[in-house]
């Protein structure tokens, strides 16, 4: 079992910045990949980052290019996600989430793990 707990979430402004971090605990950690979600109210979870664990590729929503930035330390199984320019429109529920193996990395179902959520509310 893999448990994944985020921080970093707050209140900040609009033009802000915020990095989340995501902790990975459990049996040997070794996803393929690791992600970013994000759940805004009233709107279904979407699709914000990914890292791959080994060759740190990464792949990004149209929302986040340009202003979002995933990265990892393996040594730390630690994933982060470091949001510049912050929006209202950014404002969501933030999940980190592991998958194991290589498919359709930007859907839900692609992903075995998932932590709890870390607010981030942007003010205009």
């Amino acid at each position: 079992q893999v448990q994944l707990v985020e921080s970093g979430g707050g209140l900040v402004q609009a033009g802000d910045s915020l990095r989340l971090s995501c902790a990975a605990s459990g049996r040997t950690f070794s996803p393929y990949a690791m992600g970013w979600f994000r759940q805004a109210p009233g709107k279904e979870r979407e699709f914000v980052a990914r890292i791959t664990w080994t060759a740190g590729a990464t792949d990004y929503a149209d929302s986040a290019k340009g202003r979002f930035t995933i990265s990892r330390d393996n040594a730390k199984n630690t994933v982060y996600l470091q949001m510049n320019s912050l929006k209202p429109e950014d404002t969501a529920v933030y999940y980190c989430a592991a998958a194991y193996r290589a498919t359709w990395l930007q859907r839900e179902s692609s992903y075995n793990y998932w932590g709890q959520g870390t607010q981030v509310t942007v003010s205009s």
